[in-house]
């Protein structure tokens, strides 16, 4: 089995990675170290020792773009050092932007998220005055025979990409032009990543994809394996597994992946089911293709199959065209599901989306923030009222590190993606520990050992 943690060897070229964004963003750098390191690179933490520097970047808000133009800044000062170093953009933003990384004339290397096998020829043919760029986007590229390298510090949970791409064209969203159409990976590929990882140590794995309701494996004799299918095949290959995954897409999630989440104690009780709006007004334009209806209904149904099912969710303030009356829809609709937790985000223009080219960014920005501080206001309530139904109950958790707090505690998380903080009593790392609620704020359950 080929090597998951990162080379320690001083005679390599060293490489420094940034990541900003998703989880597929962490796990995409992951299939960059992999690929750099066979091609003779190791990672390093100090970029100052570094003669490769990669942001590997998302484009999905304004402010991360933004965040990396300030980088960039930084990394000039790393050029005049050391002139021979070379900056890499990757992911997301190098898609979008493309010559425009060129023109700070910092950037050596522009690759998009379906281009990172070209990498080292890249690395390789840079000159001076003459950066490299590949940002063609791909119908096949998933990295299935890739092993990723993994980045992550407590060896305990894992990403693993299940397909790349989306389909749905969301009128505000910009994954779909720099990731591509939709394609999944064969699941054989998915299973052995899942089981090696199981082998090094690891006791999680968490399934990611834009959209993993729409996951669909057709093999050459015509076999078809759903995300159903794939739940079960991941979960089979050991009870000790624990095994997440997101995102749901509120138009397909169906009945089947619910009952197969009831039916296998290690797939986690926990579904990520982005809403966006409470108006049927605004989904509509937003393209999502469902009705408050219709999602409500599904959290119905995840609720009487899986009635200790965390449910968490992402909400937009201020889409165009957003009334007072849409904004209290959205209210209501949370108040209603109660989620456990919440992803939310003022409305930002991306260029290039349909949103952009077809619709006004016509809510003012004062309205938007005050909008977005009562939508976070109502969810700390919400989520403080959920861990305190919590409070007197006992969870299994697998440990995930040290709290923050105090080095005498541990933190992890229950199958509901809910946080503990307990002592530490001995454990480490990767075990599993029972634990009863017994105080808490609304983002931690503050735990002892039973």
């Amino acid at each position: 089995m080929k090597d998951i943690r990162p080379i320690k060897d001083d005679s390599r070229p060293k490489v420094y990675i940034e990541t900003y964004g998703c989880q597929m963003n962490v796990n995409d750098s992951e299939v960059i170290l992999s690929i750099l390191q066979d091609a003779g690179y190791a990672l390093t933490e100090n970029i100052g020792e570094a003669s490769l520097i990669l942001a590997n970047t998302c484009s999905i808000r304004d402010n991360a773009e933004q965040r990396v133009w300030g980088r960039i800044d930084q990394f000039r000062l790393q050029k005049q050092r050391r002139p021979d170093v070379l900056v890499g953009i990757v992911g997301c933003m190098a898609e979008r932007l493309k010559d425009k990384l060129l023109d700070s004339h910092v950037v050596d290397i522009v690759a998009g998220p379906d281009s990172y096998r070209s990498l080292p020829e890249l690395v390789r043919n840079v000159a001076p005055d003459s950066p490299q760029m590949n940002v063609l986007l791909s119908h096949e590229e998933t990295y299935a025979d890739i092993t990723p390298v993994r980045m992550d510090r407590n060896g305990v949970s894992a990403y693993i990409s299940i397909m790349r791409g989306c389909n749905n064209v969301c009128s505000y969203c910009i994954v779909p032009y720099t990731r591509g159409v939709e394609r999944s990976r064969d699941p054989r590929t998915i299973v052995r990543e899942a089981r090696e990882l199981l082998e090094a140590g690891y006791r999680e794995v968490n399934l990611l994809g834009q959209n993993v309701d729409s996951y669909l494996w057709k093999d050459v004799d015509g076999q078809t394996v759903g995300f159903s299918r794939l739940l079960e095949m991941v979960a089979e290959i050991s009870p000790e597994l624990r095994v997440r995954f997101s995102t749901s897409h509120p138009k397909d999630i169906s009945d089947e992946v619910i009952y197969t989440m009831a039916r296998y104690e290690n797939i986690c009780r926990h579904i990520h089911l982005p809403v966006q709006s409470g108006s049927n007004a605004m989904l509509e334009k937003m393209r999502r293709k469902y009705t408050r209806e219709w999602y409500l209904e599904r959290v119905g149904k995840i609720r009487e199959v899986m009635p200790d099912c965390g449910l968490t969710t992402d909400i937009i303030a201020g889409f165009c065209g957003e009334t007072q009356q849409d904004h209290l829809d959205t209210l209501s609709l949370m108040e209603e599901a109660a989620f456990d937790a919440a992803f939310m985000f003022q409305y930002s223009e991306r260029p290039g989306t349909l949103a952009a080219r077809k619709y006004p960014d016509d809510v003012p920005a004062d309205v938007k923030t005050a909008r977005l501080n009562e939508i976070i206001a109502l969810q700390n309530r919400l989520s403080r009222e959920s861990n305190e139904r919590d409070l007197g109950k006992t969870f299994k958790v697998l440990v995930e590190g040290v709290s923050k707090r105090s080095p005498d505690e541990l933190f992890g998380r229950t199958g509901s993606n809910k946080v503990c903080v307990f002592p530490s009593a001995g454990h480490r790392p990767g075990d599993y520990v029972r634990v009863e609620a017994v105080s808490c704020t609304s983002a931690t359950l503050i735990s002892r050992i039973v």
